[in-house]
This record gives C-alpha cells, structure tokens and sequence, in this order.
C-alpha cells in the first residue's frame, strides 16, 4: 500500500508538471466559445469611497471579538452610498458578519478573518440546506436581497468548521483520530461527534442532514447539528467574490442561492479532505454566472450546480441557468464539476471548459434519483484533465442513494427484476439529456466513464467526443438512449473496453482499445438499434452480445 501511494504521488507530480497552461481568463475572454446565447454578466462596482475596521475599534490580535466594528463598518459604507470596508492585516476574531448593498468586503494582504466559536453567536433562521425549505444557523457571512455587494482582496476568511463537523474515522489517520477523542466529543462506534446536541439532531434527521422537525424548540436542542454553511447570499444580484482564500466551513463554503448575475474568480476554496458536506462552491437557482481561474481542495464536492431537492426545489421552480465555468483547478473532492443531486427546478445552458482535476474521487459527476424531477440539459464540457481518479472519471448515476440495477449476462435472468424496477414517469422523474463533452483526457484511473440513466427514462443524447482514458476499467451505459461516442481510446484495463446494456441508439465510431485478449465490447440486455464502424473492428468476435440481444440489434457500417 505504501509504494502504491508513493507511485501515485510521484504520478500527480509528474502530471501536474506537464499540465498545459491554460490562459487565465478575464471578462473580456470568459465567453469565447460558449454555445449557447449567453447574457452578459454584471459586474459590481462602488464609489471611491473606504472605510477600516479599526475606525470602529476592531482589535486584529485573534482574541478580541470584532462583531461590532464589522456590523459598523459596513452600516456606514452602506449609509454613505457604498465603498469599500477595508479588513487590514491582522487576525480578525469575529461573529456573523452580514453584507448590505453596495458593501466591497475588502481583505487586504496579511488578513485573517476567523468567525467565533461560540454557538450563541449564530441564531437559528429559516433558510434553505440541501436544496430543503428548513431552519439553519445564520451563516458567518451572509447576505439577504441584497445588491451589488463583493467579497475581495487577497485576504483569508476562517470558518472554524472543527467545532460545528462530525468526522468519520476512516477518514483520518489514526494520530488525527486520538487527538480528535482526546479534545472532547462524544464517540460512538466510528463517528466523533462534537457535542450531545449535535448527536441528539444526527439521530432525529430523516433526510441526512435536514431533520424533518419543525418545532422550535426542538430544533433549539439539536441546534449543533444544524450547522451553517459560510458564506450565504440569498436572493441577492450582482455578486463578486475575488480574490481570498475561503477554509474550514461548518457544512458547504460557499452558497449562492436563487441570486443573479454571480461572479466568483480568482479564489482558493480549502477544506480538510475529512469535513463531511465541505462542498467548496454550491451555485443553486442561479442566473448569469461565471466561474474562473479558482482552485478548490475540499471534503466533498468542488464545483457544483443545483437547484432545489424535490417537492421544495420543483415548488420554486427556479433553475440555475447562463453559467460558464472555465480555468479552475481541483485537488481533491468527491467531484471535480458536479450536477445535482439536488436539481429538482432544473439545470440548463451550462459551459466547463480548460479544467484540471488531480485525485478528485470522481471527475465529471452527475447524480440524482427518483424524486427528484427536474430537467438538466444543454451542457457542453471540453478540455479537461484528470489523473488519479479512484472512481469514475466521468460519471451518471440516476440512481444516486438508490438500487441501481446489477447487469445480467443473460436477457431471461433480467426480464423479472426489470419489471419490477420500472415504475411510471411523473414530475418526480428526473431528466438529463442534450450533454457532450469532447476532448477528455484521463490518466492512471480507476473507471473510464459510467452512463446510468432509469430505466423508464433514459439518460438521453450524450456525447463523447475526442476522449483518451486510461483506466482499470473501461465504459459502461446502461439505460441510455442516443449515446454517442466518437474517437473514444480506451487503454490500460484488463476487462471488456466497452459494455452497452438497455440501451438504444448508441452510435460508436473511432473507437479504439488495448488489446487484452478479451472482446472489445458486449451488448447485453434489452439494447437496441447499435451501431459500430466497421473499421474500427478488424475481428468479428470483438463485439459480443448476450441472450436475448437480437441479430438485428448490432450493426456494423
């Protein structure tokens, strides 16, 4: 195991030093190429005018709680028609901290802002967690209907997370686990929990992280567990985040919701790979956004899209639409870009380009379940890197917490358990269609790519285009309707390249593998109306199909 992970440090490096350079984005380059008619982006800016801290008897020792002068500050740049309210050197020890319209919170080189962890200090407010209407603790930072409001400077903002997250064992060494126990908590079998409140909410939460409990009260028991995530603008327009370093946040880092025009560049979004929901960006509901020359190193997922989860997300009916997302770097998370799972209002006209993810443990993810509803479509995604993906490097899952099917060799084992896995389509049936994604390259990987729609709705009109993954194990679709794959090389696995399963339409052409002595390809199940180039398949016995699979199913052209 050891000279396993020695090898893969040595691979990271050597892949992060051959990395090409991509050409750091501005305004005026940050929509060459889109594919879809995309809005201009507003950018926020204010009067010449500043205000320090320090003026309103801020302490930069790390030690004297600076609540009031932050309020103050911003209160009077506010008043005064807007400006700047200037963070200097130092360490800023502070409560929540709410933006109002007009306000630059301006982090100048040196500054460290870290947010009290004192519990009292973050009431209990109505708002929205994982895409759920609920009540949460008021975010560090936070900012309601506001605009034209920025966050920047080259600063570092401290979310103090230890004191708000669970932690997991498996995921710490065990010095970090003893010193863990040994500063208090509560244990039970391999979770830490921070306190008894905290416990008494994870065993009354019915939906992970969102307790199905109204009462006030009994929500005020549990309030540990209703951790913030730290930096929250609500229903806000003309955003910018630039510049600072954003870390350790109590559940997700930053979260825009239901907010328009939305510019977040130039930032480093840091978590311990340990921090249970540490999502770095979680952009939901959103209109007009750019993304750009941002690195993350999170706990869970890095760049994600959302939009509402189920019956509370389809109600809103607000989907995040108009983003591009280009130039960004992620070292570690559970998704380089992800869609969903929460994306019952909808995702739609989306662009990643020029992206590199080094260990995320999936690279392109989307995910979401029965129940869901909701429509994710038109989203182009070109030119990204990975190396040392230990799952999927691209990745569909329909069946996301869900009974995904099990693949059958033989059409008559399937037939019984297919139907009872069908079931009808509603407005709780989610959509993904209409995604392409060309010049793809994956290194020293655990899976090529992985299709899975639902069976009663397909995962429908994917392309892949111009792709190089080099995995332990190749592609499978299953429940996908107009797959294309189009000068896909798939190298290093010593299993069958390509496994296409209840699946219709797919279209494979320059289409290429190592030789492994095994077929190239199986079809299997209830596929349909499959169609290879000739060319690409020298020997009749590199495509396989199981029983059931039809003679006219398969076509060579």
């Amino acid at each position: 195991m050891k000279t396993k992970s020695i090898r893969l440090a040595f691979l990271l490096a050597l892949f992060a030093s051959t990395l090409p350079i991509y050409a750091q984005q501005t305004l005026e380059t940050i929509y060459d190429g889109v594919e879809f008619d995309m809005p201009k982006v507003k950018e926020a800016s204010f009067p010449d005018f500043e205000k320090s801290i320090t003026e309103y008897g801020a302490v930069g020792d790390g030690l004297t709680k600076n609540s009031n002068a932050f309020k103050s500050a911003i209160e009077a740049v506010n008043k005064a028609g807007g400006g700047k309210v200037l963070v200097p050197r130092g360490v800023w020890y502070t409560g929540p901290i709410t933006l109002l319209s007009n306000v630059n919170l301006h982090l100048e080189d040196g500054a460290l802002i870290i947010f009290s962890k004192d519990k009292d200090d973050y009431p209990l407010i109505e708002t929205s967690f994982e895409g759920l209407n609920t009540v949460r603790c008021l975010s560090p930072i936070n900012a309601y209907q506001v605009e034209n409001i920025a966050i920047t400077g080259n600063g570092t903002i401290d979310g103090s997370g230890e004191v708000w997250r669970a932690v997991k064992k498996g995921k710490m060494t065990d010095s970090q686990w003893k010193d863990l126990v040994k500063s208090g908590g509560i244990v039970e079998g391999t979770n830490w929990f921070p306190s008894q409140s905290y416990l008494d909410g994870h065993n009354a939460s019915s939906s992970f992280n969102v307790p199905d409990i109204t009462d006030r009260a009994e929500l005020e028991k549990m309030k540990d567990f209703l951790r913030p995530v730290m930096v929250s603008i609500r229903e806000s327009k003309v955003v910018l985040l630039d510049g600072p370093t954003f870390q350790n946040s109590p559940a997700w880092n930053i979260h825009p919701l239901m907010s328009e025009d939305v510019i977040i560049r130039n930032l480093n979004v840091r978590n311990p790979w340990f921090s249970q929901n540490g999502d770095g960006l979680d952009l939901e509901s959103c209109k007009n956004s750019l993304i750009y020359n941002n690195t993350f190193d999170v706990g869970d997922d890095a760049i994600c899209i959302k939009s509402g989860k189920d019956k509370d997300g389809r109600d809103r009916a607000i989907p995040t639409e108009n983003v591009i997302i280009k130039n960004n770097i992620v070292y570690h998370g559970h998704g380089g870009v992800t869609v969903g799972s929460e994306m019952s209002s909808g995702v739609r006209n989306i662009h990643v380009s020029n992206c590199t993810f080094i260990g995320t443990d999936i690279g392109l993810r989307f995910k979401s379940t029965r129940g869901r509803g909701g429509v994710v479509e038109n989203i182009w995604i070109s030119d990204i890197d990975m190396v040392g993906i230990p799952t999927e490097a691209i990745g569909f899952n329909m069946f996301y917490t869900g009974n995904s099917p099990v693949i059958e060799e033989d059409q008559s084992a399937d037939d019984e358990a297919r139907q009872e896995n069908l079931v009808p389509v509603t407005e709780e049936t989610p959509v993904f269609r209409n995604i392409s994604m060309k010049n793809i390259t994956v290194t020293d990987s655990e899976v090529a790519a992985f299709f899975m729609g639902l069976p009663e709705m397909k995962l429908e009109n994917v392309r892949l285009e111009n792709a190089v993954l080099q995995a332990k194990k190749g592609i499978t679709a299953i429940d996908a309707a107009g797959l294309e794959l189009i000068n896909v090389r798939v190298l290093g696995t010593d299993e069958i390249p390509l496994t296409i399963y209840n699946s219709q339409g797919v279209k494979v052409s320059g289409f290429s593998f190592e030789e492994n002595g095994k077929a190239a390809v199986r079809v299997l199940g209830t596929s349909d109306n499959v169609e290879f180039d000739r060319a690409d398949f020298k020997s009749p016995d590199k495509i396989t199909k199981g029983n059931g699979v039809s003679e006219n199913a398969i076509k060579l052209k």
